[in-house]
């Protein structure tokens, strides 16, 4: 893959930033012009830590509020046991929200996002497994993917979710071992005769069937055990030798208890295919949606060597990727819509405006900023199929999926929400911070440099000088330049004083309210 060795200056590194986080502010561009594209590299590839979700509704009857639940049993009692269970996942709901908008400049947060599409689980009744999975994806998020796939295997919540563990040598399930192949490593190709899938067969679909079996959940919602936790039993185990189509050359799989499994799936990692099917899916997330034959042919490819060549570690093909020439070209800049959750934070993140009251208070806030991402398309913890949300894979549409009528109305009521309703919990009004994104640009007296600043930020591509000027005459409620500069520089003077900041603030409401409106935002 032919390396960048372009200009670099605030458009590559705004175009970076805009794939790599759910949101950068003006200054992160301009520090990551500063450190260069090596460096800034460098920097996106540092794991990002997180504190863990807490409990703040008054129905959780087990940890105090402002203590994490994440390891506390629930009640005995059935209706409190329910009702602890609701205010869990009320609570890891807002957390994830609250993780998306105060991300630290790290690919962590994307790259979790993307292997929970990527597994496509869902709550599996307890929420203390729900958080432990996340846990994993983010444990993983810039490392082994063959590691990943393997722990995802007998984690409880996917044990769970696909009924791995009720899939016994008495009664075989082929839930897990079909979506392991046709979604999670090798794919599903063409169909070449009955169950035959070009990459895989009916086959070798029961074969995983068996080599899962034997694994159990224990612990979902126990009044005694703080975790819950999966568990081999040996008696429940196929221990046959398992016979694999011609895909994988009619090896065989023999009998080895607890970690059949895992050899299984080194031998699903040998298949060149695991490594291009992972390829593509990372391709689409980060660059474009069409994977044309010269993209298959120059940048899969070459993906695909390094991931092979590494041990399936995915931190070395996501380096080559971003550093290509290919990634920086200005074909592919806004070619992906933005998802719910990139709406929302590219709203939020980019001003560093986040919620910042009482405990009570912020969970709440962001409890409602996960729902607005749900009802534009996108609740995190609950893809709609174990295949993750469509707009990732669905051809021919793909993107274009997240905007129709009613998602596109959707996004303008959250516009319409965090730049002119906004949103009030217990007296705490939660909005953008128009007035700290307007002082951290780089000349917030001048009009038209507030507005090139501005589009650098929320904007993809450079956009007409009309519209520009159309921006501009709202910024400055039609009046001549200098205007603006004499109200900033007299709030600037006095800026606790309400005469001054309001219409200040008012300005650069109307002015992000209608930017967020444009297409242009839309992209990335």
């Amino acid at each position: 893959m032919t390396p960048y060795t372009g200009p670099w200056t605030a458009a590559e590194a705004a175009h970076l930033l805009r794939r790599c986080t759910f949101g950068a502010t003006f200054a992160d561009i301009q520090n990551a012009v500063t450190l260069g594209l090596s460096q800034t590299l460098n920097e996106l590839f540092i794991a990002a830590p997180i504190d863990q979700p807490l409990a703040y509704d008054p129905a959780e009857q087990i940890v105090n509020i402002g203590e994490t639940w994440v390891n506390a049993v629930y009640p005995q009692d059935q209706t409190a046991n329910i009702q602890t269970e609701g205010a869990r996942m009320k609570s890891l709901g807002a957390w994830l929200a609250k993780k998306l908008n105060q991300e630290s400049l790290s690919l962590t947060e994307k790259m979790q996002f993307f292997w929970q599409n990527h597994f496509g689980v869902t709550t599996s009744g307890d929420a203390r497994a729900m958080y432990q999975f996340l846990q994993l994806l983010r444990q993983h998020a810039l490392g082994n993917i063959k590691q990943l796939v393997k722990d995802v295997s007998v984690d409880p919540c996917m044990l769970l979710f696909l009924n791995g563990s009720t899939n016994t040598v008495f009664s075989p399930n082929e839930n897990y071992g079909r979506e392991l192949l046709e979604l999670f490593t090798v794919g599903k190709g063409a169909q070449l005769a009955a169950g035959d899938y070009t990459t895989f067969t009916e086959q070798d679909v029961a074969a995983a069937a068996k080599i899962f079996t034997g694994y159990i959940v224990q612990g979902v919602r126990s009044a005694t055990l703080p975790q819950v936790t999966s568990q081999f039993m040996a008696p429940l185990h196929d221990n046959t030798t398992k016979t694999l189509s011609y895909h994988f050359a009619n090896q065989t799989i023999s009998a080895a208890g607890a970690v059949e499994y895992a050899n299984y799936i080194d031998v699903v990692f040998n298949q060149p295919d695991t490594a291009k099917y992972i390829c593509r899916k990372l391709y689409r997330y980060f660059v474009n949606h069409d994977i044309t034959p010269w993209v298959e042919q120059n940048i899969i490819a070459d993906m695909a060597q390094t991931l092979t060549a590494t041990n399936f570690e995915v931190a070395p093909v996501l380096q080559e990727l971003l550093s290509s020439a290919h990634f920086y070209d200005i074909s592919v800049r806004g070619a992906i819509i933005r998802s719910p959750l990139e709406t929302l934070c590219a709203m939020l993140n980019t001003s560093n405006t986040f919620a910042n009251f009482d405990l009570q208070s912020n969970y709440q806030i962001y409890l409602s900023m996960y729902g607005l991402a749900d009802q534009m398309g996108q609740g995190y913890a609950a893809p709609p199929s174990v295949a993750g949300w469509t707009p990732y894979y669905q051809a021919p549409a793909f993107y274009r999926l997240w905007i129709n009528s009613t998602y596109i109305k959707k996004r303008f009521d959250v516009a319409n929400l965090l730049t002119s309703n906004f949103y009030n919990v217990n007296g705490n009004v939660f909005k953008i911070k128009v007035v700290d994104l307007l002082n951290g640009l780089s000349a917030p007296a001048s009009a038209p440099q507030v507005i090139d600043d501005l589009c650098l930020v929320f904007f993809p591509k450079e956009i007409p000088q009309a519209d520009k000027l159309a921006i501009k005459n709202i910024l400055t409620n039609g009046l001549p330049d200098f205007e603006w500069t004499l109200q900033y520089n007299e709030y600037l003077a006095d800026p606790t004083n309400p005469v001054f900041f309001n219409p200040v603030e008012l300005r650069m409401q109307a002015v992000l309210n209608i930017m967020f409106k444009m297409p242009q935002f839309h992209v990335c």
